[in-house]
Formats: structure tokens, C-alpha cells, sequence
């Protein structure tokens, strides 16, 4: 079997056992086991890859795949990946192992880890995937889950943000959908193979300049793109820890990472003829977002509107079309994934024990609750770009790109227009540090706003486990980002050859 079927079976043989098992204890044994032999998985598969890429490095993907699954319409099981798609692999294996410990008390937890589990198959098999109508499959398998999960286990508001979420994102699908069609049909209609497609067929241009728009904003609004974003903190707000997380964390990079791979890789003419609107628009998203979180008061809500405005940042560094600025923007999917599954989890363990999400009803949690205290933190100083931390890195390279970026829209002669944006999107960072200092401040220092706060717990062991996870990551990332890049760095080469050629 390929290595990479295995991310997909692996969460599906969870799901069997899952069916079988009859208490907590081995509901709870089989989510640790599972999710330990992924993360396992996927540190296996990026020492495989280093060597493999070594002995290869001319291939566009590794350990390929195809496996004919409908032959009227040339539907194929193509599996492959680069180093994009194997830092994807390892962030969604670090989320689920890090989201099970954060659930450990869930109610109703035999199912709540059935739709779990059902999630985490369609977000690693859309990573894999290199057949376009397999990765659609795989994106509408991992969003049904998710009106359930919040439908049935969040707080709040939680039928309306479901079903929110469900529509918005359905809609995005719909557009989505439409592209790949049209992509399909315009190229010959002989393989859904996206590598294919873009080695040995071309899309005409004058097919290229509606697919393109249709592709890039399906996969936009799941990435939150303005103004298709206003699903995201209502559903972050009301989901449990856990799918906050994966959602956040993992699941929003669905969207980031096919704007990257489907539209650029394919219809790189109409990128350069109508990327711009979609520049304007990911330019506001990264301001919008950093200026929403200031103004919140929900913990929740705050991170959400943040993980609008860094991954705004993401598609906003995809489309200045040059190798650094790319390079950032994967880094930039895996630093924020990294610092927002943290941040959740950590909301999550204060809300569990305060009851209350609203940084005005807290106060003095530091010498409270200090290991809490001090992993949110190292969360907000991840968010704010600390040097030594996985954000400093990610947006550093991002505005590095951006800066540089010359000559990519034709009504633009020199990099003005680039420019300029990239200055509006260095004000995030200012922005940022204000809301971040802002809430730990208010939630960590000070007087204890109720006195029942000063007989709460700190971290549960689980819980440690948890973070602890997510902070080594993280630091990693920021203390030897060399190791990060030089995996992704190579794969970008492909799209960038095919701007180059035109």
C-alpha cells in the first residue's frame, strides 16, 4: 500500500473501532493510538520524502499513484505529494493528535469522535490528493462534519453558526465545483489529474478568465477571503475546543492550499490578468480582521477575527507570485494553524473552569492558573511575530516576497501598486500587538474580577500535553526555520516556472 493511502486508512480503521468499542477507556485508547501512529505517519513520511526528493529532485510529485475509479469521465484515486503537501500532512497529524487531548472529557464522546475522525479523512485526503475530483470529494467529506459537531457540541448560538457555516461554505463548494468542471471540460476533458493538466494540456484563456474567478473563490471562502469571511468567527465562537482546532487550524488551509495549487498552478494567465481584485480584496481581509479582533470582547471572537486577518495574510502572499512570497505563505498556513490550535485550546480550559468567555469578567489568572497563563503568552507573542517564533518567520518571509514583487498585473508598470498594499499589510502587524497585549493584560494581570475565579485548577495533565505539543512546534519552527523552508521552498518551483513562460 502507499505510504499516503495510509493517512487516509488509518483515520478510517479509528472509525471502525470506534463503532466497536463500548466504554470511555477504549474510546479514549483508540483516539491516542490513532492519533499517535499519524503524527508517527507523518514524521516517517518527511524523512522518506528528503530522501526520495534527493534522489529525485527534477519530480513534481513523490510517491505517486493512480488507481482508475469511474473511466467515463477519466476519475482516477491519484495520490502524490511535494513539500507543500507533506508540511500540510504533518500540521493536520500534530492538530488531531494535540485536538484529542483537549477533548478528553467530551460528552457524548464515542460520537463526537466518530465525526472527528470523519474530518480528519477528508482533510488528509485532500492533501493528497492529485485527481481534482477526488480532492473535491475529500473537501465536501471534511465539511459535513462540521455542522454536527457544532450543531450538536458547541455553545452558544450554536444551530445558527452551524448552519451559517454549512451554507456559506456549501455555497463556496458550488463555485468550486463549477471551476473544476470547467477546468475538466476546456482542457480536453481527458484526466482530472491537476499535474497533468498543467505539464500537458492548456486551459484557453478566454475559459481561464471565468474558471479562474469561480476556483479562486470557492477555495477563497473557506480561507475567509473578504467579504465571504463572516462564517468564520461565528463558527469558531460556537464550536468546542477541539473542532476550533482542526478548523481553524487545519481546515481553513484547504482553502489557501487550493487557491495555491488549483487556480495559480493552472490558469497562471488569468492569475496575472485578474489576480489583482483578489489582491485588493485579501489586502482588506488582513487589515478588517486585525481591526475586528481589537474591538471584541470574546475570547473566542478575538481569535477568530485574528485568523481572518493571518489567513488573509496567506492569500495575499499566494498572490504576489514570486517564489519567497509563496514560500511564506506556506509557512505562514502551518505558523498559524500552529499559534490558533494553541490559543483554542487554551480558551477552551479557561472557559471550562470560569464559564465565561468575556475578558471584562476576568482577571488575575496568571497566579491562578500560571501554566495556562504562560502558554497564552507564548501564543499571543507567536501571533504578534516575536523573533524565535514560528510568526516572526512566516510573516517576515511574507513581506520580504511582497516587497519584491515587480511587474506581476498588466496595468501596472512598476511594483507600485504591490507595494503599497504590502505597506497597508505591514499595519496588521501593530494592530495585532495591540489586541494581543490588550487581552493578556486584561485576562492575566490585574484584580480577580470574581472572587470564585481564585479556587479554579490549572491544567489537567491532558491538557498540558496539549499545549506543551503545540509550543514545541511552534518554537521549532521559529528557532530553525530552515528546516521548514528548505521543504517547501523546491515545490514552489513548478508555478513559478509557469509564470515565468508566459
Amino acid at each position: 500500500m502507499n505510504i499516503l493511502s495510509l493517512f487516509v486508512v488509518i483515520p478510517a480503521l479509528m472509525l471502525l473501532m470506534l463503532f466497536l468499542s463500548k466504554d470511555l477507556k477504549q474510546i479514549r485508547a483508540i483516539m491516542v493510538a490513532g492519533a499517535t501512529a499519524l503524527l508517527a505517519l507523518s514524521a516517517t513520511l518527511v524523512a522518506l520524502f528528503i530522501q526520495e526528493r534527493a534522489a529525485n529532485p527534477e519530480a513534481v510529485m513523490l510517491f505517486t499513484q493512480s488507481v482508475t475509479w469511474f473511466e467515463p469521465l477519466k476519475i482516477s484515486y491519484s495520490v502524490g505529494v511535494d513539500g507543500i503537501s507533506v508540511a500540510m500532512l504533518v500540521l493536520s497529524a500534530i492538530i488531531v493528535f494535540t485536538g484529542v487531548f483537549s477533548s478528553w472529557n467530551m460528552p457524548m464522546a464515542k460520537e463526537f469522535f466518530l465525526w472527528y475522525c470523519l474530518l480528519s479523512i477528508g482533510v488528509f485526503g485532500f492533501f493528497i490528493s492529485t485527481d481534482l475530483f477526488t480532492m473535491f470529494m475529500f473537501y465536501e467529506v471534511a465539511l459535513i462534519p462540521m455542522y454536527l459537531l457544532i450543531g450538536l457540541w458547541g455553545t452558544g448560538r450554536k444551530e445558527y453558526s452551524a448552519m451559517k457555516l454549512t451554507l456559506m461554505l456549501m455555497g463556496g463548494s458550488a463555485f468550486l465545483l463549477v471551476g473544476i468542471i470547467g477546468i475538466y471540460y476546456t482542457s480536453g476533458h481527458t484526466t482530472f489529474n491537476l499535474n497533468e493538466i498543467a505539464q500537458t494540456l492548456h486551459i484557453p484563456i478566454e475559459h481561464q478568465r471565468w474558471i479562474f474567478p469561480a476556483t479562486f473563490l470557492g477555495f477563497g471562502v473557506l480561507g475567509a477571503l473578504f467579504p465571504f469571511h463572516t462564517w468564520s468567527p461565528d463558527g469558531h465562537a460556537s464550536a468546542p475546543t477541539a473542532v476550533s482546532m482542526l478548523h481553524a487550524g487545519v481546515l481553513m488551509k484547504l482553502g489557501g492550499y487550493g487557491c495555491f495549487r488549483v487556480a495559480i498552478y493552472l490558469m497562471p494567465e488569468a492569475t496575472h490578468e485578474l489576480g489583482w481584485i483578489f489582491l485588493i480584496l485579501t489586502g482588506i481581509s488582513v487589515v478588517y480582521g486585525a481591526f475586528g479582533a481589537v474591538v471584541q470582547t470574546d475570547l473566542k471572537y478575538i481569535n477568530a477575527y485574528s485568523s481572518v486577518s493571518h489567513c488573509g495574510l496567506v492569500l495575499f502572499a499566494i498572490l504576489m507570485l514570486n517564489r519567497t512570497a509563496m514560500t511564506g505563505a506556506v509557512m505562514q498556513m502551518l505558523s498559524h494553524g500552529l499559534m490558533t490550535a494553541l490559543f483554542f485550546a487554551l480558551i477552551g480550559l479557561i472557559y471550562g473552569r470560569t464559564h465565561t468567555r468575556d475578558i471584562r469578567e476576568m482577571g488575575g489568572l496568571m497566579k491562578i492558573m500560571p501554566f495556562a497563563s504562560l502558554c497564552y503568552v507564548i501564543a499571543g507573542l507567536a501571533s504578534l511575530g516575536l523573533p524565535g517564533l514560528s510568526g516572526f518567520v512566516a510573516e517576515m518571509t511574507i513581506f520580504v516576497g511582497a516587497f519584491g514583487a515587480k511587474d506581476i498585473f498588466p496595468f501596472a508598470a512598476t511594483n507600485t501598486f504591490t507595494t503599497t498594499l504590502t505597506i497597508v499589510a505591514c499595519c496588521s502587524i501593530v494592530i495585532t500587538a495591540v489586541y494581543i497585549l490588550r487581552t493578556i493584560g486584561k485576562i492575566l494581570y490585574g484584580p480577580v474580577q470574581d472572587k470564585h475565579h481564585l479556587s479554579l485548577t490549572d491544567a489537567a495533565w491532558f491538557e498540558r500535553v496539549s499545549a506543551v505539543g503545540l509550543i514545541l512546534a511552534i518554537a521549532f519552527m521559529g528557532l530553525y526555520p530552515s528546516g521548514v523552508s528548505g521543504l517547501i521552498y523546491d515545490s514552489v518551483a513548478p508555478i513559478i516556472e509557469r509564470m515565468a513562460m508566459l
